[in-house]
C-alpha cells in the first residue's frame, strides 16, 4: 500500500492509502507521495519521493515533480532542494523572554514580549 495525492489544477485535494491497481481505476490525476519523505530526505535512507509528503492544500510542482506547502508569505523563497519556504531574513535566536513572529510589511522578524 502507498499514499497517493489527487491533484486538481496543481493543488492537492485528497490523499489516500491504496494499491496502485486501485488508483489506476480512479478518475482524475493521482500522484504517489511518501509519508517518509520530508525536505527531500527519506526517513529510511531510501530515495526521496517528490521532495515532501503531500497534504490537502499543498501544491504539486510538475516541473520539479515536487510537493510543497503554499507560500506562507509573498516575500519568502522556495528552497529548490528541500522545497520548504524560507524567509528572506534568517530568524534570530530564541530570546530569553518572548518570541519572534514574521512581519510581512517590514519583511523582518519582530520580537513579541507580551
Amino acid at each position: 500500500m502507498s499514499h497517493f495525492a489527487k491533484v486538481e489544477d496543481g493543488v492537492v485535494v485528497n490523499v489516500i492509502v491504496a494499491d496502485q491497481e486501485f488508483v489506476n481505476n480512479l478518475e482524475g490525476t493521482w500522484i504517489q507521495t511518501s509519508y517518509n519523505t520530508n525536505g527531500n530526505v527519506h526517513a529510511n535512507e531510501e530515495t526521496p519521493v517528490r521532495k515532501n509528503f503531500a497534504g490537502i492544500g499543498h501544491i504539486y510542482n510538475s516541473t520539479a515533480d515536487a510537493f510543497h506547502e503554499p507560500a506562507p508569505y509573498e516575500s519568502w523563497n522556495l528552497n529548490a532542494t528541500t522545497f520548504f519556504w524560507e524567509p528572506p531574513v534568517e530568524k534570530p535566536d530564541r530570546p530569553k523572554i518572548g518570541f519572534y513572529v514574521w512581519d510581512e510589511d517590514a519583511t523582518d522578524w519582530v520580537l513579541i514580549t507580551e
